[in-house]
């Protein structure tokens, strides 16, 4: 049987452990460490930083290595800093511009990460070895735990 996350449960462990803390790297560090452990779907679980005009580098992760830095101007992770919007992404063979930071990965689910403020922090990469591993619910679950967490910095 293989491991789901449960994102209720998730919410409310995530709200605990980061009650009070507003470093935007401590909260990353901490969401990573639970998700990624939380389903056997996420085989690749992390945050790229916004750290300069249309730049992210690699923060906090859970898994083999990852690129260190990614333009907005590429990739699927880029897309989503770009544009904004979540990119679900069944079949990353299919993805014009996908960046192969790993041969294995088959399928992508990348959300964009703002602060209170509005102002984007990065975006939250989950990779999986397997074809459309994500679904829109998952997207959505993870939308609000990400402005759950991220809102109070």
């Amino acid at each position: 049987m293989t491991r789901q996350v449960n994102y209720e449960e998730l919410g409310k462990v995530l709200a605990a452990f980061t009650d009070g803390e507003t470093d935007a790297i401590a909260l990353m560090a901490t969401v990573v460490c639970e998700l990624h452990h939380a389903d056997d779907r996420f085989d690749w679980t992390g945050f790229y930083r916004v750290v300069g005009p249309e730049l992210m580098k690699i923060g906090p992760y859970q898994g083999g290595h990852g690129c260190l830095a990614i333009p907005f101007s590429r990739g699927v992770c880029g897309a989503a800093a770009r544009t904004g919007q979540t990119q679900l992404v069944d079949d990353v063979e299919t993805f014009a511009d996908h960046i192969a930071c790993s041969s294995s990965t088959r399928s992508e689910l990348v959300l964009p990460v703002w602060n209170g403020s509005g102002a984007l922090l990065g975006v939250l990469d989950i990779d999986s070895d397997q074809v459309a591993a994500f679904t829109q619910e998952d997207a959505e679950a993870l939308s609000r735990l990400m402005q759950q967490t991220f809102e109070r910095i």
